[in-house]
């Protein structure tokens, strides 16, 4: 089982998990929280150094006001219950998106999480809350022509890897994986930069679903991918050497 250094997920489906079984949609977010606590502790398990879990989109607001009170409840649960149990087990926590707007005592629990765990040295626990992929690249792209405006940067010195460096991830690897659960296909505006040359996972299980089993299932499935990153085999182009010198 190849092991990814970075994986990410979209966790999807807990409405429909709850729906299927006659429960209210905080419920399945409920359990999707389970879910969060036990693939941070499968990742640490298996030596996954960056785990991205995309917790709330920037869309997500329109979604009715019940549900993003319960949403948003369910946070500043989590952060209150699980971060000193996430500090003792060596996981930083960062969270990337925008903070814009934020009510105080969010903004304060996501500052605290962070502060509290930044020198931990195990998982990089990151945390996709009020993200979407178009709003940081528009951000950085404004920040970055602002600096041009100043004069301390010129046009011909943005680069790829300096976009990189200035997006909300700047420092963090590229994801090597990327799953979504709930058998949908598609990034919903998740990591669109960073994810060039990511593997693509979809599974058809909801995201209550997604255990250790489910887990080791998406690792195998990644462990048979051939990463190119654009390149080709060096077997393909030693057998096209070949049959050229032999004129084939």
């Amino acid at each position: 089982m190849v092991i990814p250094r970075h994986l990410a997920v979209i966790m999807d489906g807990n409405g429909r998990w709850a729906k299927a079984r006659n429960l209210t949609r905080t419920h399945g977010h409920r359990q999707g929280v389970v879910a969060v606590r036990e693939i941070v502790s499968n990742a640490s398990q298996l030596g996954i150094e960056y785990l991205t879990l995309y917790a709330f989109s920037s869309e997500n607001w329109s979604r009715p006001a019940s549900e993003v009170r319960d949403l948003m409840g369910l946070l500043r649960l989590f952060i209150k219950r699980d971060l000193a149990t996430l500090h003792k087990q060596n996981v930083r926590v960062l969270v990337i998106g925008s903070r814009l707007g934020l009510a105080d005592d969010i903004l304060s629990l996501l500052e605290k999480a962070e502060d509290l765990t930044c020198q931990n040295t195990g998982l990089t626990l990151i945390i996709a809350f009020n993200y979407g992929a178009r709003q940081e690249i528009t951000d950085t792209f404004r920040q970055l022509a602002k600096e041009v405006e100043a004069g301390r940067l010129k046009p011909d010195e943005i680069s790829e890897s300096l976009i990189s460096q200035s997006l909300y991830s700047g420092g963090i690897p590229d994801p090597d994986v990327i799953v979504r659960t709930s058998g949908e296909q598609r990034l919903s505006n998740f990591l669109l930069w960073q994810a060039a040359y990511s593997e693509f996972v979809f599974v058809d299980c909801y995201w209550p679903e997604f255990d250790m089993q489910q887990l080791e299932l998406v690792l195998v499935e990644y462990g048979r991918r051939n990463r190119r990153f654009g390149s080709v085999e060096r077997e393909d182009v030693e057998l096209e050497q070949n049959a050229v010198a032999s004129g084939g």
